[in-house]
This record gives C-alpha cells, structure tokens and sequence, in this order.
C-alpha cells in the first residue's frame, strides 16, 4: 500500500497533484462511556500555513499537492484563485484526507483571502467521517521577509461539532504557530494548541527541508516531534515525518 501511494505521488507531482488526517482515540474525564476521535494539531496548522497555502507572497495559480505521511496517512489540498488584484486574491480551498488504510478520513472546502505583502486569512468546513464535523477560522501574517528569510505566525480556532455522539456538546480548539524559512530552503516552526473541553494541549516542533524547486513543482521533507497532554495520559515527545509534492498550474 505504501509503494501504491508513493507511485501516485509520482504521478501527481507530475500531472496534476495535491494531505493528512489523523484520529486518536481518547476518553474524556468522567465522559468515558464516550470516545472522542480527537485529531491530530498539525491538521490545525497545516490548513493555515503550508507553504503552498500560505507562502510569504502571493500566488495568482491555481496550487495543489500531495502528502505522504510516515505513519501511512496521507491527504491532498488544493487551491484555486477565484478573483483578485494587484493587493489581494480570494482563493477556493479543498482537502481530502486519507488514513493508514487509504479510507477517506475527512474532506473539507473554504476560503482565503491573501494579501501581497504575506497576510491571509481563510475558513475552512470539514466533514469527518464517524466524528461529526469541523470549522475552522485562521489568520496568518508575515513578520518579517527579505531574498534570504521569512518569520511567519499563524493562529486558529475551530468549533468541533461532534454530531456522531449524541449528548456530547460541540466544542473548541484553539491554536497559534510561528514558523521560519531560509532561502526557501530549509525551515523550522513551532506549534500549541488548546481544547478545554478535552483539558487537553498539543505541541509540535518540526522542521522542514526543500528537496526540489522548480517554476511549477516543488517536493519537501518535513521531520519533527508531536506531543500531547491530558490529565491521565501524556503522549510524550513522538517522531513525525513526511513528504509533499506540490504543483502549480
């Protein structure tokens, strides 16, 4: 199954191209009789500040790409500049996720709105297959970029609509990030992320290197370390690595 996916990576990267979602099953305090599938937080900062979703300019092309992750989940993206001008252009989203069995985990659809000088923000629905549903607001910002470097923060909150579990309230996540990149080239960015219902808090730290670039196709390596905290259960400090290619049309 790995060798199939990495092959229609090949072919994607190629032709048209295009990410990733995660569940964990994690009982809640005194809510035990209900299993919450409570995603990965790297969905979270993923939608809002990928390099092909939210780069340091703005992009007038339609973008996708493909992910690969190393646990055997794998998901695509896309976005397609519907209208702009020379300061601003509003952009269509779209995602599929696809877990270790390469059965859909979610699929979503939103808006962006980025700005010339690296500001956007964006909202994005999310169906969740044997969960409910989920919206998320986000917001990213340039602090600083010039030939060599660019300083990024993101932040997120998300209404969790658990429809799949009757009597369980919906609930928030929220969520912020600072991310740096090198020439394009190499980069690194710190992630949290909060869910009170839950009483539950994600990390991550990740770095990522720039494997291939071209005018139209790029490929990235990302590898890092993801964490979570609950009051009986502590993830520790875990590997997380992946590949994206990505194309612009």
């Amino acid at each position: 199954m790995f060798a199939t996916k990495l092959f229609l990576a090949a072919v994607l990267l190629v032709c048209v191209s295009a990410r990733h979602i995660q569940f964990e099953d994690v009982p809640y305090g005194e809510h035990e009789e209900y299993r919450y599938p409570v995603y990965d937080v790297d969905e979270d900062f993923e939608y809002q500040h990928p390099g092909h979703l939210a780069s340091a300019r703005v992009r007038r092309q339609a973008q996708a790409s493909y992910t690969l992750n190393g646990d055997g989940t794998s998901g695509a993206n896309a976005k397609i500049p519907l209208v702009g001008n020379g300061q601003n252009v509003l952009s269509a989203l779209g995602s599929a996720g696809y877990d270790d069995k390469n059965k859909l985990a979610s699929k979503g659809f939103g808006l962006a709105l980025d700005n010339v000088n690296g500001h956007g923000v964006s909202v994005m629905k999310e169906t969740l297959p044997g969960f409910g549903s989920k919206l998320t607001g986000a917001g990213h910002a340039t602090l600083f970029h010039n030939d060599n470097h660019n300083v990024g923060a993101n932040a997120f909150v998300s209404r969790n609509m658990p429809t799949n579990y009757p009597g369980v309230p919906n609930f928030n996540t929220v969520g912020a990030g600072v991310d740096y990149m090198f020439k394009n080239k190499v980069g690194a960015s710190l992630g949290m992320a909060n869910t009170p219902f839950l009483e539950r808090k994600d990390y991550s730290a990740m770095g990522n290197l720039n494997l291939f670039r071209s005018p139209t196709s790029t490929v990235d390596f990302t590898a890092g370390y993801k964490r979570f905290e609950m009051p009986r259960f502590d993830s520790g400090w875990k590997p997380n690595f992946g590949i994206t290619f990505g194309r612009s049309f």
